[in-house]
């Protein structure tokens, strides 16, 4: 009899450890780079499978013009809100996968504004314009260790470009596509 208790009572609180559903963390911060650019970054538990990432940071761009024989690099201020649905953390975590700081796939609607607030370039008297855009976007976060993370991800969307002059939306709206990598630390 005291054999067949100690086997239930394994068996139950074996039922109880498999029971706990997996969630995204309640905060993850952190910093990133990648070959354009660098972020701080916090994401907060909406639900247990969504989190909304708030991110600031500094995106790098790239320019010529063959009329005024001019080229270089600009950085330029970048404010995203993008909420994201981690919708494989339950299999992960079935198959003794980490989930800590928010590792898995993602879908997410990357929404960035690029204000013309000021520009690092290495040419005087660039005109900067700013920009809203919307990128359903597919990716994939893992961490390197307790506290390195990297992540990429995809996404082709919508941008409309702000007139600098009459700060109204100018009349070309075009395509944009997310694509990035990106390295980073958790605090």
């Amino acid at each position: 009899m005291r054999k067949i208790a100690c086997t239930l009572l394994f068996c139950f609180c074996t039922v109880i450890v498999n029971s706990q559903t997996a969630s995204v963390e309640k905060s993850v911060f952190g910093i990133q780079t990648g070959f354009l650019g660098i972020w701080a970054h916090n994401e907060s538990r909406l639900s247990s499978e969504i989190a909304l990432r708030t991110e600031l940071g500094l995106d790098t761009g790239f320019f010529g013009s063959a009329l005024y024989d001019v080229s270089g690099f600009l950085l330029a201020p970048t404010i995203t809100l993008e909420p994201r649905w981690y919708y494989n953390l339950e299999k992960r975590q079935s198959k003794s996968r980490r989930i800590d700081g928010n590792s898995g796939n993602f879908l997410a609607l990357k929404i960035t504004y690029h204000p013309d607030w000021f520009v690092i370039s290495n040419e005087p008297n660039i005109n900067f314009i700013s920009d809203l855009s919307i990128v359903p976007t597919w990716g994939i976060r893992r961490h390197i260790g307790k506290h390195f993370t990297y992540e990429t991800g995809i996404g082709i969307g919508y941008i409309h470009y702000f007139d600098d002059d009459i700060i109204t939306i100018a009349e070309n709206a075009d395509v944009t596509v997310n694509l990035h990598l990106r390295i980073g630390y958790r605090f």
